[in-house]
């Protein structure tokens, strides 16, 4: 989950500056038409990136509260529990194989051969 929060950031990130690239594209050409000055144009820019910017931290909010949500509505286990579980199964399986091993040694008895 939380590798998927990254993700999302990362592409809300690449989108944030696509997108500001192509406003400085429009406002540059109304500045080049002559249909704003380039004190508005700048002052666009600015306006349009902070409201980019707010939008951006909004949606990884939601994102964030809507994962949240969902782990506590379906329990889902993140995944360094996941890793932690894996981790104790190991050691029990390796504990398991070790008693295995001492009880095998205390029943093996030596064969007897009958005397001659």
């Amino acid at each position: 989950m939380q590798d998927f929060i990254r993700k999302v950031k990362l592409l809300s990130v690449g989108l944030f500056y696509m997108g500001k690239e192509k406003v400085e594209e429009s406002v540059a050409e109304l500045i080049k038409k002559g249909e704003i000055t380039e004190k508005e144009g700048r002052a666009l820019v600015n306006e349009l990136v902070a409201k980019s910017k707010e939008a951006s931290k909004d949606l990884e909010g939601r994102i964030h509260k809507v994962m949240s949500d969902a782990q506590d509505k379906f329990h889902a286990p993140l995944k360094k529990e996941i890793d932690v579980l894996k981790k104790k199964i190991a050691k029990l399986e390796k504990e398991a194989a070790a008693a295995r091993a001492r009880n095998l040694k205390k029943t093996a008895r030596p064969s007897r051969k009958p005397a001659k």
